[in-house]
């Protein structure tokens, strides 16, 4: 399970690690005061709304926004909880690809996350196909544009530009196919990364959308080559409205 489970998780949305619980606003960060509005009628007005909210959340909130197993698809009610905890910088860093750095994160506007992962032992008679992770994983960043400029300059674009190497001992990224997902209220991107990995092929389907400054990002390995641009649409969905709850108040 261990070599399948490290071959699932995006490279960006690995390891997390330690439970800190600061409930300090991010330093030099404001409010803004007044919202230019980009659109007419109450979705613009909405939007605008939900994203100036944004700004009030800090870091302490993040932990009551990945999903827990009982608001997952029934398929993954028999999977259990295989990790919990903030991903900060470093960490994200340390279990990305070669070239990635804290301090390039932190230069990117992200301040930190916190992930929940859901896996089910796999072996060799397992039939391809099957769906043996789900996680979901809410990120902090200082504005709403750092969270576009991840998704398509950090997110997309690493994956794309490591296709055909080693990206870990054992572990070759073969192909990352965009994909687009719909059903969101903000902007969302997604990548199909197919990897070979030593006990045979692994898909991961992710998708990554946006809530004002707070990036949601939903996974789901398979074993083989697959796609499942449908089920992990289902799950992004649900963490996009737990993350607006909490944003709003409600845990």
């Amino acid at each position: 399970m261990a070599e399948a489970l490290q071959a699932a998780r995006p490279a960006l949305t690995t390891r997390a690690i330690g439970q800190k619980n600061s409930k300090e606003a991010i330093p030099g960060r404001r409010v803004p005061v007044e919202v230019r509005r980009t659109g007419q009628g109450k979705e613009a007005a909405r939007a605008m709304t939900l994203e100036r909210a944004t700004y009030t959340v800090t870091q302490a909130d993040l932990e009551f926004m990945p999903l827990d197993k009982e608001e997952l698809p029934e398929e993954f009610q028999g999977h259990h909880l295989v990790r919990q905890g903030e991903v900060d910088n470093q960490a994200l860093a340390e279990n990305g690809f070669g070239n990635n750095t804290a301090e390039r994160f932190l230069k990117a506007g992200r301040v930190t996350g916190f992930i929940k992962e859901f896996g089910l032992r796999s072996s060799e008679n397992d039939p391809g196909g099957f769906n043996f992770v789900a996680a979901t994983v809410a990120h902090l960043f200082d504005t709403p544009s750092s969270v576009t400029g991840w998704m398509h300059e950090i997110f997309l674009k690493d994956f794309e530009d490591h296709v055909g190497e080693e990206v870990d001992e054992g572990r070759r990224l073969i192909s990352a196919d965009r994909l687009h997902p719909t059903g969101f209220f903000d902007e969302a991107v997604g990548l199909r990364v197919l990897q070979e990995s030593p006990s045979g092929p692994v898909s991961s389907t992710v998708i990554d959308f946006r809530v004002g400054r707070i990036l949601g990002v939903a996974y789901v390995g398979t074993l083989g080559d697959y796609q499942r641009l449908d089920l992990t649409a289902q799950v992004g969905i649900a963490l996009e409205k737990r993350i607006v709850r909490v944003v709003l108040g409600d845990r």
